[in-house]
Formats: C-alpha cells, sequence, structure tokens
C-alpha cells in the first residue's frame, strides 16, 4: 500500500510539473504574440501620420511619383546596412514573386491612391482604401481552400468598417460617386490585400530584412516606366530646404525602413489577416493628427466611429460570447 501510494504522489507531481511547463510556454508564446500586435498598431500608427509630412512636401513642389521615388530610395539605401548582401531569391519563381511584392505593397499602389486622390474625394479614398482588411480575409479564404473564415472576424471587420466612415466623415455625410477615382482606390486596396497574400507566400522562406529589401528595389524599378512618361526635375534648392529633408526623411527612414519591416515580422508571426485587421485603425490615427496639427474639429460621431473602430478591431481578434442565464 506504501509503495503504491508513494507511486500515486509522484505520478501527481509529474501531472503538475508538466502543466506547469505548458502554463509556462503558453505564457511566453503569448508574450511573444503581444510583442507582434505593437509592432502592427505601431506601423498603423505612424502611417495614420504620414499625411502630413506628404501634404507639406506636395506644398513645396514634389511631385506624388517624386516622394515615393526618393522615400523608396532612402529606405534601401538605409537598408543595405543591416540586411545580408545576397542578390538574388532561391529560384526565378520567387524573384517574380518579389516583383510581385514591389508592384503590390510600392510603385502600383501608391500611384493608384495617389492619383486616387486628384480625382475623387479624400472621403472616399479613406473609407475604400478601409476595405483592404475584408478583401484580404476574402483572397485568403479564396486562394488558400483550407482556411475559414470566422464569424468573429466579419462582425469585427463590419463594425469597425462603419467606425470607419463615421471618422472620416466626421459629421458632414459628403459621398460623391466618381467611377474612375474610387475604382482606383479600390485597385490600391486590392494591391495592398495581394501584397499580404504574397508575403505570406514568401515570409517563411526568407528573412525579413532580405524580403523588404526586395520591395524597395522592385518598387523602384516598376517606378522606371512612370518616370519615363512623367519625368522629374528635381530642384536642388527644394531638395536642400530644411522641411523637405525632415519630411523625406521620416517618410523614408520611419514610415517605409522602419515600418515595412515592422509590418512584414508581424505578418510573419501573426499572419496577413490578423495584421490587416490593424489597418482600420488608420483613420483614427488621421482624425487625431489633423486634431493637433491643423486644428480640425472632432464631432461627436466621429467619437463614436472611434469607438466602433476600437471595438470592431478587438471583437475581430478576440470574439465575443454572449452569456446566457
Amino acid at each position: 500500500p506504501i509503495f503504491h501510494c508513494s507511486r500515486d504522489i509522484m505520478a501527481h507531481r509529474n501531472k503538475k510539473c508538466i502543466f506547469a511547463t505548458k502554463y509556462t510556454n503558453m505564457t511566453a508564446n503569448n508574450k511573444q504574440m503581444y510583442r507582434f500586435h505593437f509592432l502592427a498598431i505601431l506601423t498603423v500608427i505612424i502611417w495614420g501620420t504620414t499625411f502630413v509630412s506628404t501634404k507639406i512636401l506636395i506644398g513645396n513642389g514634389l511631385t506624388p511619383v517624386e516622394i515615393l521615388l526618393y522615400r523608396f530610395a532612402l529606405a534601401y539605401a538605409g537598408i543595405w546596412f543591416f540586411c545580408p548582401r545576397k542578390l538574388l531569391a532561391k529560384s526565378w519563381r520567387d524573384e517574380l514573386l518579389f516583383l510581385g511584392l514591389g508592384l503590390c505593397g510600392g510603385s502600383l499602389y501608391f500611384i493608384a491612391e495617389n492619383t486616387a486622390l486628384g480625382i475623387t474625394l479624400a472621403s472616399n479614398v479613406s473609407l475604400i482604401i478601409c476595405t483592404t482588411p475584408i478583401l484580404t480575409a476574402l483572397l485568403s479564404r479564396l486562394f488558400n481552400k483550407g482556411e475559414r473564415l470566422k464569424r468573429h472576424l466579419i462582425y469585427g471587420s463590419l463594425m469597425a468598417l462603419l467606425g470607419v466612415a463615421l471618422v472620416v466623415f466626421n459629421g458632414s455625410f459628403i459621398l460623391q460617386i466618381n467611377p474612375l477615382g474610387d475604382m482606383l482606390t479600390l485597385l490600391a486596396a486590392l494591391m495592398w490585400a495581394f501584397y499580404g497574400l504574397i508575403l505570406k507566400r514568401l515570409g517563411n522562406r526568407y528573412p525579413t530584412l532580405f524580403v523588404t529589401r526586395k520591395v524597395f528595389f522592385y518598387g523602384i524599378i516598376t517606378l522606371i516606366p512612370v518616370l519615363i512618361i512623367s519625368p522629374i526635375h528635381p530642384q536642388m534648392e527644394v531638395l536642400t530646404a530644411p522641411a523637405v529633408i525632415g519630411n523625406l526623411l521620416f517618410l523614408g527612414v520611419i514610415a517605409s525602413l522602419l515600418c515595412y519591416i515592422m509590418w512584414n515580422t508581424a505578418v510573419k508571426e501573426l499572419g496577413v489577416v490578423r495584421t490587416t485587421n490593424y489597418i482600420y485603425v488608420v483613420p483614427l490615427v488621421t482624425l487625431l493628427t489633423s486634431a493637433i496639427v491643423i486644428d480640425e474639429t472632432i464631432t461627436v460621431i466621429a467619437l463614436i466611429g472611434s469607438a466602433f473602430i476600437l471595438s470592431g478591431v478587438y471583437v475581430a481578434e478576440k470574439g465575443f460570447t454572449l452569456r446566457r442565464k
């Protein structure tokens, strides 16, 4: 009896040790995941403020294509200090996928979005761009047959998109349908969705820095046809102005180099659908930045929209449960 009792005690202790080990590992994994969520949130916060820098640079005489060229050139030059010197991918098929990354996440995305801003209302562009998470989820389901769309993701996305509409219009509902501008904006949203899907395919096979460097390289290369059609004429007195230098450095080093590395890391660890869901926060950041920098008024409707955005992002990530009494 004593032997059996000792054996039972030892078995019980072993079970406790196994449970404690599993709990410790789960806690460590959760901490790691929170770190990647933080990277995604920090990225969209920075991207939400870039409109101020872009507006200042355009006010100084730079064109959107010119801004993108300088921005990616600075980022590409900077990443060589950190990235391994490997030049080519493991296969030509992967190299073509990297070309697709540069197109979807670089030249084509920014050209479509900036052209749309010159044709249709900024509120239209902001609202349509925020359909990117839904488009990403649908495309992910289409191209990955085993991946299912969870209900809480759909409900959370719709809730956040409603919040985006309230924040974008900020109390004054003005929606003018412009087919060309709206289609270009939808094209930009699709490009970013495809960027995430291609990134998902390549992310597990290549280091994040290598992938990000390729994005900047092909983003610049695919700009060449546009530059041939519409050449830029750099003016040294403009490029050497302190405001231009400061904002170009911010867009190139912070909003491009740093943010693309953080975003690509988050997509690699969290998945493309979960990471892209944070794009809903961008209009909220833009709203707050506008209030601080250019004294725009925040209405009660915009505050309600902000609550919808935050609630929608939470529901899409965590889900919700209804307790029955």
